[in-house]
């Protein structure tokens, strides 16, 4: 039993997205929230703040920007400057400004696909070509396609990379992303970095953001981070950029035009607590999720053999290729009616992918296990 994560946590009634969208006989297992509690220091430095009863507009302190500093240092070897980081209250907010800012219409935004909803429509906002390259799947992962990626680059003017890689859990090597990045410093493509998933590398990998692989990438990207995905706080709505060119941050802060606002007072005060007092409880969280990313393998190999899943290299996602089921309609429907599991529908990601789904495998062990059940019992009624 592990008491901080098989804990399981009612959340109906709570306002919480997840669990509100389908009928209450459905195990929603769809979107990128885990059901788990948030750190304890977390919960606590939020209980600290509202001991002072003035909740007004709220900027970060210098102690929150050494503590990012201080951690991209100690994570990845990445030294950067107070001035280039810039808070929001969203890495998609983040990704849509760097397109409106650094790009004009008719430009072309490569995405390696299947990829996150947002970041597939996100070009299209601003009148932008978008090219889309496959990842190559393969018995033993996902894989950049560098001959088509390198030839739709040539006709691009910014590449939007999801790294670790959602949802198919990829976590790029340095020795990808080092190829990546010479394609683009050599055709002056900017590089938009949604690295909202890059403390949940699992198995012992290391994470390498794009931008901190030498000055000539870092002056044509822009990365985003934040604490949300891995600490669980989506909705204290606080992020981060990093832009280290001060050209590109200057461009970046005007594409705000009056959408993109502060951010949340509460969200700062998570964020200090999470990179400063969490790091023991993300590792006991990371290997939680390999334990359950693993059961979750285990238990379709033995019973839904037909259900193909290349392991998640990082994050809590799996993507499921479930071709081989043969279903009348999307395996997303499927798994909706018959067995009363939400998952996410593969063509989100990708029109080429409908016959997939996402499943969120962040929560309790219990949990991952009455869908696993309910999905086996579905398939053998039908």
């Amino acid at each position: 039993m592990n008491a901080l994560f098989d804990q399981p946590i009612e959340r109906r009634g709570t306002g919480c997205a997840k669990w509100s969208r389908y009928d209450e006989d459905v195990l929603p297992m769809w979107v990128a929230d885990m059901d788990f509690a948030a750190p304890p220091p977390v919960i606590e430095a939020l209980r600290e703040r509202l001991e002072h009863p003035v909740l007004g507009y709220a900027r970060p302190q210098a102690r929150l920007f050494r503590a990012i500093q201080d951690y991209l240092a100690d994570a990845y070897g990445w030294i950067v400057e107070r001035e280039a980081i810039v808070f929001l209250p969203g890495v998609e907010p983040g990704f849509n400004m760097a397109l409106k800012g650094l790009l004009a219409p008719g430009d072309g935004v490569v995405l390696e696909n299947p990829v996150y909803a947002p970041l597939l429509a996100a070009p299209a906002h601003w009148g932008l070509r978008r090219q889309d390259v496959d990842l190559i799947s393969a018995e033993q992962g996902w894989f950049s396609d560098i001959p088509k990626l390198e030839a739709a680059l040539d006709d691009a003017a910014a590449l939007l990379l999801c790294n670790p890689q959602n949802p198919t859990g990829k976590s790029y090597t340095r020795e990808e992303l080092e190829r990546i990045a010479s394609l683009c410093v050599q055709r002056d493509v900017v590089v938009i970095a949604d690295e909202i998933h890059c403390d949940l590398v699992l198995d012992g990998r290391a994470h390498t953001p794009i931008a901190s692989l030498g000055p000539e990438i870092a002056s044509r990207s822009v990365t985003l981070m934040s604490a949300s995905k891995t600490y669980n706080v989506a909705g204290m709505k606080a992020a981060f950029a990093i832009i280290p060119s001060p050209v590109v941050r200057e461009r970046f802060q005007a594409s705000r035009l009056g959408m993109v606002d502060s951010v949340n007072a509460l969200g700062l005060e998570v964020a200090l607590a999470a990179y400063t007092q969490c790091s023991e409880w993300r590792q006991k969280l990371t290997a939680y999720l390999a334990e359950n990313r693993d059961h979750l393998a285990t238990r379709l190999a033995r019973e839904i053999p037909d259900i193909v899943l290349r392991p998640a290299e990082a994050s809590f996602l799996a993507w499921l290729d479930c071709s081989a089921l043969a279903l009348d309609g999307s395996p997303q429907a499927f798994f909706l009616e018959n067995a009363r599991v939400g998952l996410s529908s593969g063509a989100d990601f990708g029109v080429a992918y409908g016959n997939y789904v996402r499943l969120n495998y962040g929560c309790p062990r219990a949990l991952l296990d009455e869908g696993i059940d309910r999905m086996v019992s579905s398939l053998l009624r039908r």
